[in-house]
């Protein structure tokens, strides 16, 4: 009975794979051009939507919680647990205002991908140079005084084991100097999904769920220390353990 799970697991993996390949291949060729002939946020609105085909057209079953505690219109930093390569088309698909990204430098040199999100004015980090890493963050602090939202994951790195990384300082540091309030935001059922380090992808049913933002006029007068512990318990208590 174990062999049938497993070769059943297989199964579904490659038919995941290929067919999410092949998707985000469309997905992002479709937002590519649209890039080119249109505003930035025909592509958000366009993206929100492919995310949730692409996640459903996988048998991927998304719940979504506290979506209330987004104010429209009010710059913020979004800020979540980092689980599997699937947290991207579900922040995309589920945050429900435009923002942008922080994402590793390494990703934009990849096919259509790379492509898509320097058009989108996603924000690349080296995370291996200290002063790059600087200076991006410099970049993604205009982009907040622009009264553009991001979105930080704030381990800087997908957890191996399904437990939370320790937190950078530095997305903590930027929310500060923007004076942006930070909504805390888990992510639930990733790492069963797909874990870093197996190709296995089990279907399955995840979860992201909202807290409510931690408001600069509360958080003023915090240290960018305190402000990461904090965000870090609400994240914590978003999450739900398997």
């Amino acid at each position: 009975m174990k062999v049938f799970s497993s070769i059943a697991a297989c199964l579904v993996s490659v038919y995941v794979w290929i067919a999410g390949l092949i998707l985000v291949g469309i997905i992002l060729s479709v937002a590519l051009l649209i890039s080119l002939v249109a505003p930035p946020e025909a592509t958000d609105r366009f993206l929100k939507k492919a995310c949730r085909f692409l996640l459903a057209a996988l048998f991927i079953r998304v719940d979504a919680e506290g979506m209330g505690h987004v104010v429209p219109g009010r710059t913020a930093v979004f800020m979540a647990n980092h689980v599997s390569a699937f947290d991207v088309p579900l922040l995309e698909g589920y945050i429900p205002v435009s923002f942008r990204g922080v994402e590793a430098a390494e990703h934009f040199s990849w096919p259509l991908y790379g492509w898509v999100i320097r058009r989108l004015g996603t924000v690349p980090i080296h995370r291996e140079n200290v002063r790059a890493s600087a200076r991006s963050m410099d970049r993604a602090g205009s982009l907040l005084t622009d009264s553009r939202s991001l979105v930080i994951l704030p381990e800087g790195g997908r957890t191996k084991d399904g437990r939370m990384l320790p937190f950078k300082r530095m997305p903590f540091v930027l929310a500060k100097q923007a004076g942006a309030d930070i909504v805390p935001i888990g992510l639930s059922g990733l790492f069963r999904l797909k874990a870093k380090h197996s190709w296995i992808i089990r279907p399955t049913r995840v979860k992201i769920r909202f807290g409510p933002p931690l408001r600069v006029e509360k958080t003023a007068n915090w240290t960018a220390e305190e402000l990461r512990d904090a965000v870090r318990v609400e994240i914590e208590k978003l999450v739900e353990r398997p």
